[in-house]
């Protein structure tokens, strides 16, 4: 599957791509914002499969990416440290990658390549 990844930490979308490529998937573009997520969406609507947002980037949440995706059909999950129960009602039924996470983890929301 081809992974959208969303994550303003250089090392852990680093690190994220590696556990992605282990278990047979491909991490096709790492946003750092919100910004920079949207405008990779709208330009490249279907070079992804899946994505994985974290809810904070650098202080600004990143639900806006969470309805874009909503709207285009698309599945994901969020990466978060504060829980699954911080998400608003709204999103509590996506996946959640509890930071911090390991390829078992990752590969228990994203599914088999």
């Amino acid at each position: 599957m081809r992974i959208l990844i969303v994550e303003d930490e250089a090392l852990v979308a680093m690190l994220l791509e590696d556990m992605l490529a282990d278990l047979g998937h491909t991490a096709v573009f790492s946003a750092a914002s919100t910004t920079e997520a949207l405008a990779y969406m709208s330009q490249n609507p279907d070079a992804f499969d899946f994505a994985i947002t974290d809810v904070n980037l650098a202080g600004e949440q990143s639900y806006p990416i969470a309805e874009a995706l909503a709207a285009a059909g698309k599945p994901f999950a969020f990466a978060t440290g504060y829980g699954p129960g911080s998400l608003p009602e709204a999103w509590r039924d996506r996946p959640v990658l509890a930071k911090p996470f390991g390829t078992s983890d990752v590969a228990r929301v994203v599914g088999p390549a």
